[in-house]
């Protein structure tokens, strides 16, 4: 119990609520980037990975679920978009934050998006294939069959869910998670004295 209340102090928790209000209304719909058929680029995540930085892993679930789950109040995609993003941020901020965990540097903080990045990626792919797209056709009354010939608008040699996975889902993610690191990478070390000063001054 001791432990449960060192975690949350009001600053950690002040400083949760601030991440996850600023991942909320970037994960709204206006604020969305339409990159190609249903798949939108947003930079939601964002302060997810900036909070598992700072402040661990654990944090950075929290963070995200809070995120997610709010997004369904807001959802375009009845629930399908804020599933996808919350299973395959959890590919993407834990080995991240678990690599970053062992030596706080920003080669490390690199390197842990990279694994990330990568991990979100077959993820996604997988997720795609056995959940997503099948829920996401269930839920608009969209056959498989019909999902793929949208694909076919993008790369006529599409034919099967996988291909359609390979060919358009995972090269979008690869884009989003790059460009998700990037900025993250560029912002960190600036916002590292806020993120670390509320929790005890720790050094990035």
């Amino acid at each position: 119990m001791e432990k449960t209340k060192a975690y949350f102090t009001t600053q950690r928790i002040t400083l949760i609520a601030i991440l996850a209000a600023i991942s909320i209304v970037l994960f709204l719909p206006p604020l969305q980037i339409p990159i190609v058929l249903f798949y939108k680029l947003d930079f939601s995540t964002m302060p997810v990975l900036l909070g598992t930085f700072a402040m661990g892993p654990l944090t950075g679930v929290i963070i995200l679920f809070v995120k997610s789950l709010t997004g369904l109040l807001f959802s375009t995609s009845l629930g399908v978009g804020e599933l996808a993003d919350f299973l395959i941020g959890l590919s993407m901020i834990l080995p991240a934050g678990l690599y970053y965990k062992r030596d706080k540097t920003r080669k490390n903080a690199m390197t842990g998006m990279e694994i990330g990045a990568v991990a979100a990626t077959a993820a996604g792919v997988l997720l795609n294939v056995y959940l997503l797209i099948p829920f996401y056709g269930w839920a608009f009354h969209l056959p498989v069959e019909e999902i793929i010939a949208m694909g076919q608008t993008i790369a006529p040699s599409i034919d099967t869910i996988w291909k359609f996975v390979l060919t358009i889902t995972a090269p979008f993610n690869i884009v989003k998670w790059a460009a998700i690191a990037i900025v993250s990478v560029i912002i960190y070390k600036p916002l590292s004295p806020i993120l670390h000063g509320r929790i005890g001054k720790r050094k990035a």
